[in-house]
């Protein structure tokens, strides 16, 4: 019989799961002396944010304000925005502004040396700061030298979170369900290690990976969303997913995706025959919300039967393309694109989840000790369609909503309960990892051609058919084998993918990101789509129309 795996235990008072903005922002806003863990899956450096092309959106211009910024967050999201978040988050959109600035975040300035704002689609006025084209690069790197630089963060780089450890996991359910840790596999050694803290935050980022092809880093598996669910949390209107409009369409940079400040900058969406065909959809042309953009691509690709649509911004001038879009333009030369001449072929992809974890002002979930941050939660704030650069604002007033919930509630004599450690010596190393790659392809392959753009009932009764069984595969292969990357992901990505599924076929409208053939108008009714575990601790209604 096989021996367990040596086991390590580390005590912290923080364990935050995700290095991106979200997770990073919650470990530096809390105080120095609270003892913190920060668990990335890959580099440190390996999360959403720093893709991030555009930038974040605040209300900084004279000529901007907050009820400007509140309403075209609210038209975006197709009205399911819930009011006293989008309030909240745009109200920290200066805080959160000057916190990035304190880490040393080097942002564009304009020839006044302040602060250069662009525009991108849904936004009516010029509200988005950025770092040239590589906004999110320069957010991720400063605030991980930052944390490197604090003796009070501990930094665990490949390690992978498996699942939680609640205290009704543990048989305490004579009180409320409290989180007090999570397993941990450690990709350098391959042993599971045990973390436990009074606190615990997930700022995992989104399960856009559930797609064939798709604009996110090969992290984004919806780890977060499944632990939580798992764990007896409630997940929301996990059906609205973001796809991008004008991702490249290119064999070799496959998810490599083009900013939508370059609309925001003026570049036209063409076919093949140069028509701009966004004007014959929408009046606001290229510049309308995400959602309108990529499903009218979608469509016109469809009906012309061609494989991509032109991205042109050859009628601006090369030296001001060359200084807006440096990233860009070095990276498609290299693919043999000179965007100062050439049109960009673009297609949409899978680019972000709106839905995820319940949570309230302070990113608080529905288990005590329990946090969710970032394209994890659901806040409440993105509604049927996330506006462009909402998304690193939302991480960064979350993260310090949360730090000051920590903080506000930490007790320095709280007890954690006796955690067993993780047990494998019941089971064997597999015998064949090609199931798993073979269930992955599937899965993804099931979902792109099911569960895309376009929708209708019986394309989601299909897919719902197929990740069940594939759910039922992937749950005993779980049980007889030892845990590994591949297979952790796998697991997490089936279940929010089946939540993808039922919360879509719940809704009987068309709303945003949610578009079905069956269901094209919209409806009267403005409600979220509420998933309750069969462990959650108060009996919930599937749909929560309390809005």
């Amino acid at each position: 019989m096989d021996m367990p795996n040596l086991q390590t235990i580390h005590h912290f008072d923080v364990i935050i799961v995700g290095s991106g903005g979200a997770g990073l922002s919650l470990a530096l806003s809390l105080p120095n002396h609270f003892n913190i863990a920060v668990l990335a899956k890959a580099a440190l450096t390996e999360a959403s944010t720093f893709y991030a092309q555009g930038g974040v959106a605040a209300v900084l211009d004279e000529t901007d304000s907050i009820q400007q910024h509140i309403n075209d967050t609210m038209i975006a999201g197709a009205h399911l925005c819930e009011m006293d978040a989008v309030q909240h988050t745009v109200e920290g959109g200066r805080p959160s502004v000057d916190f990035l600035l304190k880490q040393g975040v080097q942002f564009t300035l304009d020839e006044d040396e302040q602060l250069h704002l662009t525009r991108e689609g849904g936004h009516s006025q010029r509200r988005i700061i950025h770092s040239a084209d590589a906004t999110g690069k320069a957010i991720s790197t400063t605030l991980v030298e930052r944390a490197k630089e604090r003796k009070n963060i501990t930094i665990f780089e490949n390690y992978i979170a498996i699942d939680l450890i609640t205290s009704h996991k543990l048989g305490h359910t004579d009180q409320a369900n409290r989180a007090i840790g999570l397993y941990a596999l450690d990709e350098n050694t391959e042993k599971v290690h045990t973390f436990l803290a009074p606190f615990t935050a997930l700022a995992c980022g989104g399960a856009m990976k559930a797609y064939l092809y798709t604009s996110n880093p090969d992290i984004a598996t919806g780890d977060g969303i499944a632990m939580a669910y798992r764990a007896g949390c409630r997940v929301a209107n996990m059906e609205f997913n973001q796809f991008h409009p004008t991702c490249l369409y290119h064999p070799q940079a496959r998810s490599f995706l083009i900013t939508e400040a370059m609309r925001g900058e003026g570049a036209y969406l063409r076919l093949p025959d140069g028509e701009r065909f966004m004007l014959r959809f929408d009046d606001r042309a290229e510049l309308a919300p995400r959602d309108i953009v990529a499903r009218t691509i979608d469509h016109e690709i469809k009906r012309l039967g061609i494989r991509h649509v032109w991205l042109d911004i050859t009628h601006k001038s090369p030296e001001f393309i060359k200084e807006h879009f440096p990233t860009l333009y070095a990276r498609l030369l290299e693919l043999g694109i000179d965007i100062t001449k050439d049109m960009i072929p673009v297609v949409p992809a899978a680019h972000y989840t709106c839905g995820g974890v319940v949570v309230d002002s302070n990113s608080q979930t529905d288990i005590e000790g329990l946090y969710a941050i970032g394209e994890t939660s659901y806040t409440g704030l993105h509604g049927a369609n996330r506006m462009a650069s909402n998304s690193l604002l939302e991480c960064f007033v979350y993260g310090m909503s949360a730090a000051k919930d920590i903080e506000n509630k930490f007790d320095e004599n709280f007890k954690l309960p006796e955690v067993p450690t993780w047990d494998d010596s019941q089971v064997t190393n597999p015998d064949e990892d090609v199931v798993i790659l073979q269930n992955w392809d599937e899965l993804r392959s099931t979902m792109w051609n099911y569960v895309g753009i376009v929708r209708t009932t019986k394309r989601l009764e299909r897919a719902l058919h197929r990740i069940e069984m594939l759910k039922r595969e992937i749950t005993e292969y779980y049980q007889d084998y030892r845990v590994s990357k591949n297979l952790i992901e796998l697991r997490n990505l089936v279940l929010v993918s089946e939540m993808i599924v039922r919360c879509a076929m719940q809704r009987k409208e068309s709303r945003g990101l949610h578009y079905t053939l069956d269901y094209p108008e919209t409806s009267s009714e403005i409600r979220k789509t509420v998933l309750t575990p069969p462990n959650f601790a108060v009996e919930q209604p599937l749909v929560n129309t309390d809005i």
